[in-house]
């Protein structure tokens, strides 16, 4: 894979929902020691702050989401349903005080063996196509909440390919919020 350039921090200070469409297409790095893992992120869902009533951060900062609150182009990861992690870019403008895109699933590019031995499966079709599948075969934990995106570190996105068709649907697995077509994917 060619050395693309690493996503700047301005890319992430804009509206979390224009964020997460921009995100697809992009290069998810995950560097661990010698070994790099990168995938083309393929699905994503945006989460905002207050006004959002599916978002971690709707009603208060806690100690698990303070990370949406904070600096943005960082990571947001979160341990849920008992046995997986989440990873989120953390994405928000000025007008909202909380953010964070979800990415949903990445097409695997480099490190593929290594994430096949991760996720003890070799259905590639099913190796990263939902977000615990994902930071499993990636091996992203909490260990790896609050880091910078914007720099060469444990897990990065860069630039990539530019999707021909992005569709728009209704986030998975919400109650509140269902509303809001903010799912956002693509096929490479």
């Amino acid at each position: 894979m060619i050395n693309l350039k690493v996503l700047i921090r301005e890319f992430y200070t804009r509206d979390t929902v224009c964020v997460a469409q921009e995100l697809l297409g992009k290069i998810l790095v995950r560097k661990i020691g010698r070994k790099k893992l990168s995938g083309i992120i393929t699905e994503t869902e945006a989460y905002k702050g207050k006004n959002d009533p599916a978002s971690h951060a709707a009603r208060k900062m806690t100690e698990r989401n303070k990370v949406m609150f904070g600096q943005i182009g960082k990571t947001y990861v979160y341990f849920t349903y008992g046995n997986h992690f989440m990873l989120n870019a953390v994405a928000k403008n000025a007008k909202n005080n909380a953010g964070a895109v979800l990415i949903r699933s990445i097409e695997p590019q480099e490190g593929i063996k290594l994430m096949i031995k991760n996720r003890n499966t070799s259905i590639i079709s099913n190796l990263t196509n939902g977000p615990g599948k994902l930071t499993q075969a990636m091996n992203i934990t909490k260990e790896q909440n609050n880091i910078d995106l914007t720099k060469k570190s444990q897990v990065f996105i860069t630039d990539g390919i530019k999707p021909k068709k992005i569709l728009k649907k209704s986030r998975i697995g919400i109650t509140k919020g269902t509303e809001k077509l903010w799912n956002f994917s693509f096929q490479t």
